[in-house]
């Protein structure tokens, strides 16, 4: 059988049959298994250096500004008080993390990279590129950046709906 002309591969309205299979109440459900797949090829390269999922964004985050409390690290990544302190014990149990009283008000503890910390930040850089080169394969660079441009304004538009609650 030869190979399908491009009218044969559009249906009867003009569209290609994959696009005549997404609806577009199927916008969360392609998203969130997007977003896991992305995870789970990140954490499965994380892993090989001692990382679990979601230690990367924190090291990250305090890279970033490092002496952060664990509240503002939980609101900075979206996740709640009691999953940051325990994902950051667990952490400093790897060191690479410590928590240190504040220097203005002893009743804060911020939590600051240890040197071991910082030694990850490069492999989670390239886990991170790794991940965006599987998961990108196949794209022009022009649709990477309408993808994330799209991305970008979709998750504007949840922020602004979460923060109108």
């Amino acid at each position: 059988m030869g190979k399908k002309s491009k009218a044969e591969k559009k249906g009867k309205n003009g569209k290609k049959k994959d696009e005549l299979l997404i609806e577009p109440h199927d916008l969360a459900a392609i998203l969130v298994q997007a977003a896991r797949s992305m995870r789970t090829v990140l954490s499965r390269n994380l892993l090989e250096s001692g990382l679990y999922a979601g230690q990367d964004g924190v090291m990250l985050a305090l890279a970033e500004t490092d002496g952060m409390t664990a509240g503002g690290l939980a609101a900075r990544l979206g996740v709640k008080a009691p999953t940051m302190t325990r994902t950051i014990g667990r952490m400093e149990a790897q060191g690479f993390l410590e928590r240190r009283p504040d220097e203005d008000d002893a009743r804060l503890t911020k939590v600051y990279l240890t040197e071991p910390g910082r030694n990850r930040l490069q492999t989670i850089a390239e886990a991170g590129q790794h991940s965006e080169k599987l998961a990108t394969r196949g794209l022009t660079d022009k649709q990477v950046r309408t993808l994330m441009k799209l991305l970008r304004a979709v998750d504007s538009n949840l922020q602004a709906a979460r923060a109108a609650d």
